[in-house]
C-alpha cells in the first residue's frame, strides 16, 4: 500500500512539473508575441534570467490559482451566471498581475488588459496539458472530477449504497429524430447502450465478442396536446400539467397572459401543481434540478426557471453547478472559446443557407448567434458539469435539461447538417456523464428523455402572408394591418438567457395584460397552436355566442386551407370540433367520426377532449393544417421546426431507460401523457431502493 501511494504521488509530481514548464513555455512564447507584456527590464537581461522570470511567474500564477481561486467564486456565488463567466477573465487577470509583481526578479509586467489575455491562455494550455497527461490515470482522472464537479456536501448524510438516478433531457428531439441519429452513427454513445452499435471503453463488441449487448431501451411516448416544454416538464417534475392548454394563454379571471418560460407564471404553474397533487415534485427526497423550468422540488437548483423571480439566498446560488464549473479558471476560457466559435458557426450556417435559397427559412440575425451559443454551450456546460457535481456527491435523484437542439432545431429545422451537429455534440456530453457515473461514490442508473419533438414545416405567415392574429382581425370584420407583423418565438433558451442574467421578471418589450380596446380579440401563438379569447367576456364563450357576435369568424378560421381543426365549447353538445365544409363533430362522437382529427392520428380525440375540460381554455383554439404524408404543419410562430400543437413529430417524443429497471409499460400498452411518464419515473425511484418520496397515493388519484 505505501509502495502504491508512493507511485501515485511520484506520478502526480510529474504531472505537476509538465504542466509547469508548459506554463513556462506558453509565458515565454507570449511575452515575445505581446508588445504590452515582458519578463525582462527596459535594459534588456540574459535567456536565463528571462527563462527564471518565466518559471517563477508561471510558479507563483499556479500556486495563486490553486489556493486563491475558488475562495474569490465562492464569493461570486450571488453573481448571474453568464456575469460570474466574464468576471472569471478579469479575476484571472488580477492573479497573474498579482505574481509579476510578486516575482523576485522585479522585471515582469503587463498591461491590465494584456493580463486577462495571458492569462487566459496559461489557463486553458495548463488545463489542456493535466487532462492529456492524466488521461490514462483513473486515480488522476477521478480526482480531477472530483475539484471540477465541488463533490463534497459539507454537513450531509453518509451516502447511500443504493442506485441513484439521473434523468436526462435532450429538449425537443424526438423518437424518430433519435432512432434516425443512431443509425446514421452521429449518437455512439446511445447507440452503445441500445446494442447497435460497439462502444469503445464498456468493455462490449471487441474483436471476437459478437454483437454489442444492450444495456437501455427505447421507448415512444406521446404528449398532450400541448406538446411543448411547459406543459410536458410540469407533469413530469411534478405530477400534474392540468389546465395549461398551450405554452401561452390569456387568463380572463386575471386579466393575465400566462407564458411558461416567463419565471412568474412558471412559479404560479409550479405552485398550482404542487397544490392539486399535495406533493412537492420528482425530486423532493434528495434531488437536483439543473436548467429546467420548475424546480421538481429538489433541494440543489441551479437554472431554474421557476426560482428566478425569488431573492437571491442560499437557496438560488445554484452553488455545485457554478462553483463546479468556474472553480476551474480554465473552463471558462473554454467555454467563451466555444461560444464565438458557435456565433461563427450559425452566421456561416445563416448565411449558406440564404445563399442557397432554402427554403422554408426564418430570420436567424439580430441577439439569436448570441442565443443559440448560450443554448449550446453555455447552458450546456454548466448543466453538464453541475450533474456531474450531483454524481459525485452522491444525490439520490437529478433532473437535467439540455435545450440545445431545440433552439438549433426552430430555426435551422429539425431535420438536417445544423442539428445532426448538435446531437453529436449532446451525445459527447451523455458520454461524459457516463464516465462520470464510474468514479462516483454509488452506481448511478441513467435514464434519457425527451419532453416532445419537432415538426418541420413553413410559417403560416410565410404561406400565406398573414398572420392567424390578421386572420382573425378579417374575421370579425376588423381592420387588418397591411404588413403582416411577426410573431416572436418563445424558445426555452431565451428564457434561460434571462433567468442567467437575473434581467427583470416584467420587461418592456414584453406584454403581461393584453392592450387595446377589450372588445378586439387576443390572439396568441403556441407553435402551430392557436388560442383565441375575447377579453371583455368574463366566461369561455360559446360557439352561440361566437357565432351571434362574429358571424363571419368561425367559418373563415375552419375554412381556411392552413387551418386543421377547432375546438369551441357548444351549449347544445359541451364541446365540438370544426372543420372545412362545415363539419361539426361533437366531442364524445370524435371516436365514431373523427371529422377533422382523421389527419392527427390515434389519441388526438383525447387529448382535444382533455383540454377542453380546463378551466382557461380559450373561447377558440386552433390547430393549423397537418400533411399525414411528410409530416409538415404550419407554425403560428417563426419557426421552422416547431411544436405545441397536434401534427406530425412533435407530440412523438422518447424514453430511453436501463434494462435493469422494470418496463414502462406493458409490450400491449401505450405511454401517453406527461403526467404517465412521471407515475413511470416515480415507479423507477422506488425500484432503486432510496429514501422514498412521500408520498402514498397517486397525484391523478389524490386530484381526483
Amino acid at each position: 500500500m505505501r509502495g502504491v501511494r508512493w507511485r501515485r504521488a511520484v506520478s502526480q509530481a510529474g504531472r505537476s512539473v509538465a504542466v509547469w514548464g508548459v506554463s513556462t513555455l506558453t509565458m515565454l512564447v507570449l511575452a515575445g508575441i505581446l508588445p504590452d507584456f515582458r519578463l525582462q527590464s527596459a535594459d534588456g537581461a540574459s535567456a536565463t534570467t528571462i527563462a527564471m522570470t518565466a518559471a517563477v511567474g508561471a510558479g507563483v500564477f499556479g500556486v495563486l490559482s490553486a489556493l486563491a481561486w475558488p475562495l474569490l467564486v465562492r464569493l461570486l456565488l450571488l453573481v448571474p451566471a453568464l456575469v460570474l463567466g466574464l468576471l472569471v477573465f478579469f479575476l484571472n487577470g488580477s492573479l497573474l498581475l498579482l505574481a509579476l509583481r510578486l516575482n523576485p526578479s522585479g522585471q515582469s509586467e503587463a498591461a491590465p488588459e494584456t493580463a486577462v489575455i495571458v492569462a487566459a491562455v496559461m489557463s486553458a494550455v495548463a488545463s489542456a496539458t493535466g487532462g492529456a497527461l492524466a488521461v490514462r490515470d483513473d486515480d488522476a482522472y477521478r480526482r480531477r472530477l472530483y475539484r471540477l464537479a465541488d463533490r463534497r456536501r459539507r454537513g450531509g448524510a453518509a451516502c447511500p449504497a443504493t442506485p441513484g438516478t439521473v434523468f436526462l433531457q435532450l429538449d425537443g428531439v424526438g423518437h424518430d429524430v433519435l432512432a434516425a441519429a443512431v443509425r446514421k452513427g452521429l449518437m455512439p454513445t446511445v447507440a452503445g447502450w441500445l446494442g447497435s452499435a460497439p462502444q469503445q471503453g464498456r468493455g462490449q463488441g471487441r474483436a471476437g465478442s459478437g454483437a454489442p449487448r444492450a444495456s437501455h431501451r427505447l421507448t415512444r411516448w406521446h404528449t398532450d396536446w400541448s406538446s411543448q416544454t411547459g406543459a410536458s416538464q410540469l407533469g413530469i417534475l411534478h405530477g400534474s400539467n392540468h389546465d395549461v392548454p398551450a405554452f401561452r394563454w390569456y387568463e380572463k379571471d386575471t386579466g393575465e397572459v400566462m407564458v411558461c418560460n416567463r419565471p412568474t407564471s412558471a412559479a404560479e404553474l409550479q405552485r398550482r401543481a404542487v397544490e392539486r397533487t399535495g406533493d412537492g415534485g420528482l425530486l423532493s427526497a434528495d434531488g437536483a434540478s439543473r436548467g429546467n423550468l420548475f424546480s421538481g422540488g429538489a433541494d440543489e437548483q441551479a437554472l431554474v426557471l421557476s426560482i428566478a423571480t425569488r431573492r437571491r439566498s442560499r437557496e438560488t446560488r445554484s452553488r455545485s453547478g457554478y462553483f463546479a464549473y468556474f472553480s476551474d479558471p480554465a473552463n471558462a476560457v473554454r467555454t467563451a472559446l466555444s461560444f464565438v466559435a458557435e456565433v461563427g458557426r450559425e452566421s456561416g450556417q445563416s448565411t449558406r443557407a440564404r445563399l442557397r435559397q432554402e427554403r422554408p427559412r426564418v430570420g436567424r440575425g439580430g441577439l439569436y448567434p448570441l442565443v443559440r451559443a448560450f443554448a449550446t454551450v453555455v447552458e450546456r456546460d454548466v448543466v453538464v458539469a453541475a450533474v456531474m457535481g450531483d454524481m459525485l456527491a452522491g444525490r439520490t435523484a437529478v433532473y437535467a435539461d439540455l435545450v440545445a437542439y431545440d433552439e438549433v432545431a426552430h430555426h435551422s429545422g429539425p431535420l438536417g447538417r445544423d442539428t445532426e451537429q448538435v446531437l453529436g455534440r449532446l451525445d459527447r456530453a451523455l458520454a461524459l456523464i457516463e464516465n462520470v457515473a464510474e468514479h462516483a461514490p454509488r452506481p448511478y442508473r441513467i435514464v434519457v428523455l425527451s419532453d416532445h419533438g419537432q415538426s418541420p414545416g413553413e410559417t403560416f405567415r410565410a404561406r400565406y402572408g398573414l398572420t392567424l392574429g390578421n386572420l382573425v382581425r378579417a374575421g370579425c370584420g376588423l381592420a387588418v394591418p397591411r404588413k403582416a407583423e411577426r410573431t416572436h418565438s418563445g424558445a426555452e433558451a431565451r428564457a434561460a438567457v434571462r433567468a442567467a442574467l437575473r434581467r427583470p421578471v416584467e420587461e418592456s418589450g414584453e406584454r403581461h395584460r393584453p392592450t387595446g380596446r377589450r372588445s378586439e380579440p387576443i390572439v396568441l401563438a403556441s407553435g402551430n397552436l392557436g388560442l383565441i379569447s375575447f377579453p371583455d367576456v368574463p366566461h369561455r364563450m360559446s360557439k352561440e355566442e361566437i357565432d351571434a357576435r362574429h358571424p363571419a369568424l368561425l367559418t373563415t378560421l375552419a375554412n381556411h386551407p392552413g387551418i386543421g381543426f377547432l375546438l369551441v365549447r357548444s351549449e347544445e353538445h359541451g364541446g365540438v370540433v370544426l372543420g372545412a365544409y362545415g363539419a361539426e363533430i361533437p366531442l364524445d362522437q370524435l371516436d365514431r367520426t373523427p371529422g377533422p382529427l382523421a389527419a392527427f392520428g390515434p389519441g388526438a380525440a383525447d387529448a382535444v377532449r382533455r383540454t377542453h375540460s380546463f378551466p382557461h381554455t380559450a373561447d377558440i383554439m386552433v390547430n393549423s393544417f397537418h400533411d399525414p404524408a411528410d409530416g409538415e404543419v404550419l407554425a403560428f410562430e417563426e419557426q421552422i421546426g416547431s411544436h405545441g400543437g397536434l401534427g406530425g413529430a412533435q407530440a412523438r417524443p422518447f424514453l430511453l431507460s436501463p434494462l435493469a429497471l422494470s418496463a414502462p409499460v406493458e409490450d400491449d400498452e401505450e405511454l401517453i401523457g406527461a403526467e404517465h411518464v412521471h407515475r413511470v419515473l416515480r415507479r423507477w425511484l422506488r425500484e432503486s431502493n432510496g429514501p422514498q418520496i412521500p408520498l402514498e397515493t397517486a397525484p391523478e388519484e389524490r386530484a381526483a
